[in-house]
Protein backbone atom coordinates (compact mmCIF):
# COMPACT_ATOMS: atom_id res chain seq x y z
CA UNK A 1 0.00 0.00 0.00
CA UNK A 2 0.82 3.85 -0.80
CA UNK A 3 0.23 4.31 2.89
CA UNK A 4 2.84 4.83 5.84
CA UNK A 5 3.61 6.63 9.23
CA UNK A 6 6.09 8.66 9.64
CA UNK A 7 7.99 6.06 11.37
CA UNK A 8 8.20 3.96 7.75
CA UNK A 9 10.22 5.02 5.49
CA UNK A 10 8.44 4.19 2.08
CA UNK A 11 7.96 5.86 -1.35
CA UNK A 12 6.15 4.87 -3.99
CA UNK A 13 7.81 6.19 -7.41
CA UNK A 14 4.91 5.03 -9.72
CA UNK A 15 2.86 8.23 -7.80
CA UNK A 16 4.57 11.74 -8.85
CA UNK A 17 3.92 15.29 -9.68
CA UNK A 18 5.61 17.16 -12.43
CA UNK A 19 5.64 21.06 -12.31
CA UNK A 20 6.48 22.42 -15.27
CA UNK A 21 6.63 26.45 -17.00
CA UNK A 22 5.72 27.04 -21.16
CA UNK A 23 4.96 29.56 -23.02
CA UNK A 24 8.06 31.97 -22.00
CA UNK A 25 6.79 31.23 -18.05
CA UNK A 26 3.50 32.30 -18.51
CA UNK A 27 1.79 29.04 -18.09
CA UNK A 28 2.30 26.41 -15.16
CA UNK A 29 1.37 23.33 -15.46
CA UNK A 30 0.80 19.93 -12.67
CA UNK A 31 0.61 17.01 -13.71
CA UNK A 32 0.23 14.39 -11.39
CA UNK A 33 -0.34 10.08 -11.55
CA UNK A 34 -1.55 8.86 -8.50
CA UNK A 35 -3.15 5.28 -9.16
CA UNK A 36 -1.95 3.89 -6.36
CA UNK A 37 -2.26 6.33 -3.57
CA UNK A 38 -6.00 6.43 -4.43
CA UNK A 39 -6.39 2.67 -4.47
CA UNK A 40 -5.09 3.07 -1.06
CA UNK A 41 -7.73 5.31 -0.10
CA UNK A 42 -10.20 3.09 -1.15
CA UNK A 43 -8.69 -0.05 0.63
CA UNK A 44 -8.25 2.11 3.56
CA UNK A 45 -12.04 3.78 3.49
CA UNK A 46 -14.05 0.84 1.89
CA UNK A 47 -15.22 3.27 -1.37
CA UNK A 48 -17.90 2.25 -3.47
CA UNK A 49 -17.20 3.31 -7.57
CA UNK A 50 -18.79 6.33 -7.45
CA UNK A 51 -17.98 7.57 -4.13
CA UNK A 52 -14.05 6.30 -5.15
CA UNK A 53 -13.87 8.80 -8.22
CA UNK A 54 -15.10 11.60 -6.23
CA UNK A 55 -12.87 10.98 -3.34
CA UNK A 56 -9.57 10.29 -5.73
CA UNK A 57 -10.02 13.07 -7.50
CA UNK A 58 -10.76 15.88 -4.06
CA UNK A 59 -7.32 14.14 -3.42
CA UNK A 60 -5.16 14.43 -6.00
CA UNK A 61 -6.30 18.12 -6.59
CA UNK A 62 -5.62 18.54 -3.06
CA UNK A 63 -2.32 16.95 -3.81
CA UNK A 64 -1.69 19.25 -6.51
CA UNK A 65 -2.10 22.25 -4.93
CA UNK A 66 -0.21 21.40 -1.86
CA UNK A 67 2.85 21.54 -4.37
CA UNK A 68 2.04 25.09 -4.29
CA UNK A 69 3.15 25.38 -0.85
CA UNK A 70 6.01 26.37 1.31
CA UNK A 71 7.92 24.02 2.98
CA UNK A 72 5.94 23.95 6.37
CA UNK A 73 2.56 25.29 4.95
CA UNK A 74 -0.65 23.15 4.46
CA UNK A 75 -3.85 22.86 2.93
CA UNK A 76 -7.02 21.55 3.90
CA UNK A 77 -9.82 20.82 1.15
CA UNK A 78 -13.49 20.29 2.46
CA UNK A 79 -16.30 19.52 -0.03
CA UNK A 80 -19.61 19.82 0.91
CA UNK A 81 -22.78 19.12 -1.13
CA UNK A 82 -25.95 18.33 -0.82
CA UNK A 83 -25.40 14.51 -2.42
CA UNK A 84 -25.39 11.34 -0.44
CA UNK A 85 -22.01 10.73 -0.15
CA UNK A 86 -21.89 14.29 2.61
CA UNK A 87 -18.61 16.10 3.38
CA UNK A 88 -15.08 15.27 1.43
CA UNK A 89 -12.28 16.25 3.32
CA UNK A 90 -8.52 16.56 2.35
CA UNK A 91 -5.21 17.66 3.82
CA UNK A 92 -1.66 17.83 2.20
CA UNK A 93 1.38 19.95 2.66
CA UNK A 94 4.33 20.60 0.37
CA UNK A 95 5.57 17.03 0.77
CA UNK A 96 3.69 15.43 -1.44
CA UNK A 97 1.55 13.77 1.37
CA UNK A 98 -2.06 13.83 1.40
CA UNK A 99 -4.65 12.34 3.77
CA UNK A 100 -8.51 12.43 3.83
CA UNK A 101 -11.95 10.97 5.13
CA UNK A 102 -15.43 11.11 3.99
CA UNK A 103 -18.88 10.98 5.24
CA UNK A 104 -20.27 8.18 3.20
CA UNK A 105 -18.04 5.36 1.10
CA UNK A 106 -20.98 3.42 0.34
CA UNK A 107 -22.46 5.51 -2.07
CA UNK A 108 -22.69 5.03 -5.88
CA UNK A 109 -23.99 6.23 -8.76
CA UNK A 110 -24.23 5.77 -12.26
CA UNK A 111 -25.55 7.91 -15.27
CA UNK A 112 -27.34 6.46 -18.31
CA UNK A 113 -24.42 6.26 -20.68
CA UNK A 114 -22.60 4.06 -17.62
CA UNK A 115 -19.96 6.76 -16.40
CA UNK A 116 -19.93 7.15 -12.97
CA UNK A 117 -22.09 10.11 -11.54
CA UNK A 118 -19.49 11.53 -9.09
CA UNK A 119 -21.57 14.90 -9.79
CA UNK A 120 -25.05 13.05 -8.36
CA UNK A 121 -23.05 11.49 -5.36
CA UNK A 122 -21.39 14.97 -4.24
CA UNK A 123 -24.24 16.94 -5.20
CA UNK A 124 -24.49 19.96 -7.24
CA UNK A 125 -25.41 22.58 -4.32
CA UNK A 126 -22.57 23.12 -1.46
CA UNK A 127 -19.52 24.75 -0.95
CA UNK A 128 -16.00 23.94 -1.88
CA UNK A 129 -13.47 25.21 0.89
CA UNK A 130 -10.01 25.77 1.11
CA UNK A 131 -8.14 26.65 4.21
CA UNK A 132 -4.23 27.22 3.56
CA UNK A 133 -2.36 27.06 6.98
CA UNK A 134 0.46 29.33 5.61
CA UNK A 135 2.04 29.39 9.34
CA UNK A 136 1.36 33.06 9.55
CA UNK A 137 -1.08 34.53 12.15
CA UNK A 138 -3.79 33.28 10.55
CA UNK A 139 -5.05 31.05 8.49
CA UNK A 140 -6.29 31.68 5.30
CA UNK A 141 -9.82 30.71 4.23
CA UNK A 142 -12.36 30.70 0.95
CA UNK A 143 -14.58 28.97 -0.21
CA UNK A 144 -17.10 28.99 -3.65
CA UNK A 145 -20.31 27.55 -4.51
CA UNK A 146 -20.14 24.01 -6.13
CA UNK A 147 -20.67 24.32 -10.10
CA UNK A 148 -20.84 20.91 -11.32
CA UNK A 149 -20.24 18.39 -8.15
CA UNK A 150 -17.62 16.86 -10.61
CA UNK A 151 -14.51 18.40 -8.58
CA UNK A 152 -12.79 19.36 -11.46
CA UNK A 153 -15.04 22.18 -12.57
CA UNK A 154 -15.84 23.10 -8.95
CA UNK A 155 -11.82 23.96 -8.42
CA UNK A 156 -10.87 25.46 -11.73
CA UNK A 157 -14.04 28.04 -10.73
CA UNK A 158 -12.24 28.12 -7.77
CA UNK A 159 -8.94 29.40 -8.91
CA UNK A 160 -10.76 32.19 -11.02
CA UNK A 161 -13.16 33.29 -8.38
CA UNK A 162 -10.66 33.31 -5.30
CA UNK A 163 -7.54 33.79 -6.62
CA UNK A 164 -7.64 35.16 -9.50
CA UNK A 165 -6.19 32.60 -11.54
CA UNK A 166 -7.13 31.29 -15.06
CA UNK A 167 -7.00 27.83 -14.74
CA UNK A 168 -8.02 24.53 -16.40
CA UNK A 169 -8.74 21.76 -14.07
CA UNK A 170 -8.74 18.02 -15.12
CA UNK A 171 -8.81 14.96 -12.93
CA UNK A 172 -9.96 11.32 -13.66
CA UNK A 173 -10.13 8.31 -11.76
CA UNK A 174 -10.85 4.70 -13.93
CA UNK A 175 -12.49 2.36 -11.58
CA UNK A 176 -12.34 -1.51 -12.69
CA UNK A 177 -15.70 -3.45 -12.57
CA UNK A 178 -14.06 -5.06 -8.68
CA UNK A 179 -13.97 -1.47 -7.74
CA UNK A 180 -10.24 -0.89 -7.39
CA UNK A 181 -8.63 1.73 -8.92
CA UNK A 182 -7.06 1.10 -12.23
CA UNK A 183 -6.06 5.14 -12.36
CA UNK A 184 -6.09 7.68 -11.50
CA UNK A 185 -4.29 11.48 -12.05
CA UNK A 186 -4.91 15.00 -12.56
CA UNK A 187 -3.61 18.50 -14.41
CA UNK A 188 -3.87 21.74 -13.32
CA UNK A 189 -2.81 24.21 -15.86
CA UNK A 190 -2.68 28.25 -15.10
CA UNK A 191 -2.45 31.06 -17.03
CA UNK A 192 0.20 33.53 -15.55
CA UNK A 193 0.90 37.65 -15.86
CA UNK A 194 2.04 37.90 -19.52
CA UNK A 195 0.04 35.07 -21.00
CA UNK A 196 -1.02 36.38 -25.35
CA UNK A 197 -4.51 35.17 -26.01
CA UNK A 198 -2.79 33.25 -28.38
CA UNK A 199 -1.31 31.37 -26.49
CA UNK A 200 -4.26 30.65 -24.33
CA UNK A 201 -5.89 29.56 -27.44
CA UNK A 202 -3.60 27.32 -27.92
CA UNK A 203 -3.06 26.04 -24.73
CA UNK A 204 -6.95 25.72 -24.57
CA UNK A 205 -7.30 23.43 -28.00
CA UNK A 206 -4.43 21.18 -27.04
CA UNK A 207 -6.67 20.53 -23.79
CA UNK A 208 -9.74 20.32 -25.55
CA UNK A 209 -8.37 17.58 -27.65
CA UNK A 210 -6.44 15.48 -24.54
CA UNK A 211 -8.38 12.33 -24.24
CA UNK A 212 -9.64 11.69 -20.33
CA UNK A 213 -6.36 12.26 -17.86
CA UNK A 214 -7.52 8.84 -16.81
CA UNK A 215 -7.27 6.28 -19.76
CA UNK A 216 -3.94 8.72 -20.56
CA UNK A 217 -2.72 7.61 -17.48
CA UNK A 218 -4.07 3.94 -17.84
CA UNK A 219 -2.64 3.59 -21.32
CA UNK A 220 1.27 4.53 -19.22
CA UNK A 221 1.31 7.67 -20.49
CA UNK A 222 4.11 9.58 -18.02
CA UNK A 223 3.02 13.51 -16.42
CA UNK A 224 5.88 13.97 -18.31
CA UNK A 225 4.06 13.30 -21.50
CA UNK A 226 1.02 14.90 -20.62
CA UNK A 227 2.54 18.40 -19.76
CA UNK A 228 4.45 18.35 -23.50
CA UNK A 229 1.46 17.12 -24.62
CA UNK A 230 -0.52 20.50 -23.46
CA UNK A 231 2.55 22.84 -24.02
CA UNK A 232 4.76 21.49 -26.83
CA UNK A 233 8.05 20.35 -26.62
CA UNK A 234 9.48 23.93 -25.48
CA UNK A 235 8.67 23.61 -21.63
CA UNK A 236 10.77 23.54 -18.45
CA UNK A 237 10.29 20.27 -16.41
CA UNK A 238 11.28 20.15 -12.91
CA UNK A 239 12.26 17.16 -11.15
CA UNK A 240 9.39 14.69 -9.69
CA UNK A 241 7.61 15.08 -6.54
CA UNK A 242 6.67 11.51 -5.07
CA UNK A 243 3.25 11.46 -3.64
CA UNK A 244 1.78 9.56 -0.90
CA UNK A 245 -1.43 9.09 1.10
CA UNK A 246 0.45 8.94 4.39
CA UNK A 247 -1.44 9.58 7.85
CA UNK A 248 1.34 11.59 10.56
CA UNK A 249 -0.98 9.74 13.54
CA UNK A 250 0.37 9.16 17.01
CA UNK A 251 -0.59 7.34 20.06
CA UNK A 252 0.54 10.51 21.92
CA UNK A 253 -2.52 12.43 20.10
CA UNK A 254 -5.19 9.72 21.20
CA UNK A 255 -3.21 10.60 24.33
CA UNK A 256 -3.72 14.12 24.44
CA UNK A 257 -7.52 14.22 22.99
CA UNK A 258 -8.46 11.14 26.22
CA UNK A 259 -7.16 14.08 28.69
CA UNK A 260 -8.87 17.12 27.17
CA UNK A 261 -12.04 14.81 27.87
CA UNK A 262 -11.28 16.00 31.52
CA UNK A 263 -10.83 14.55 34.81
CA UNK A 264 -14.52 13.63 35.61
CA UNK A 265 -15.09 12.00 32.19
CA UNK A 266 -11.89 9.69 32.53
CA UNK A 267 -13.10 8.68 35.65
CA UNK A 268 -16.13 7.67 34.70
CA UNK A 269 -14.08 5.59 31.98
CA UNK A 270 -12.13 4.00 34.80
CA UNK A 271 -15.16 2.92 36.93
CA UNK A 272 -16.49 1.30 33.91
CA UNK A 273 -13.44 -0.77 34.25
CA UNK A 274 -13.52 -1.72 30.19
CA UNK A 275 -10.42 -0.89 28.12
CA UNK A 276 -11.50 1.81 25.08
CA UNK A 277 -9.99 1.84 21.23
CA UNK A 278 -9.70 4.69 19.45
CA UNK A 279 -9.37 4.85 16.08
CA UNK A 280 -7.78 7.46 13.31
CA UNK A 281 -10.40 8.52 10.74
CA UNK A 282 -8.14 9.26 8.26
CA UNK A 283 -6.17 5.67 8.05
CA UNK A 284 -8.02 3.28 10.48
CA UNK A 285 -5.42 2.57 12.66
CA UNK A 286 -6.23 1.76 16.13
CA UNK A 287 -4.95 2.64 19.29
CA UNK A 288 -5.93 0.42 23.01
CA UNK A 289 -5.88 1.93 26.21
CA UNK A 290 -6.36 -0.07 28.86
CA UNK A 291 -8.19 0.79 32.40
CA UNK A 292 -4.71 1.30 33.70
CA UNK A 293 -3.05 3.20 30.23
CA UNK A 294 -6.68 5.76 31.45
CA UNK A 295 -5.38 5.88 35.12
CA UNK A 296 -1.64 6.75 33.83
CA UNK A 297 -3.45 9.57 31.83
CA UNK A 298 -5.75 10.86 34.89
CA UNK A 299 -2.72 11.57 36.84
CA UNK A 300 -0.80 13.34 33.96
CA UNK A 301 -3.88 15.27 33.94
CA UNK A 302 -3.66 16.21 37.74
Amino acid sequence: MACYNESQDVINLTDYLIKAQAFHKTIRIYAASTTNLVETAREIHDTWPAATAAFGRTLTATLIMGALLKEDQDITVQIDGNGPIGKIIALSNAHGEVKGVLTNPHVHQSKSEGKLDVGGVVGRNGFLRITKDLKVRDFFTSSVELQTGEIGDDFSYYFVKSEQIPSAVALGVLVDTDGSVKAAGGVIVQAMPGATDDTLKTIEARIQELPPISSLIHSGTSPEKIVQMIAGTDVLIYPPLPLFYRCNCRRERFEAGLISLGKAELNELIDKGEAIETVCQFCKKKFDFSVSDLQTLLDKSS
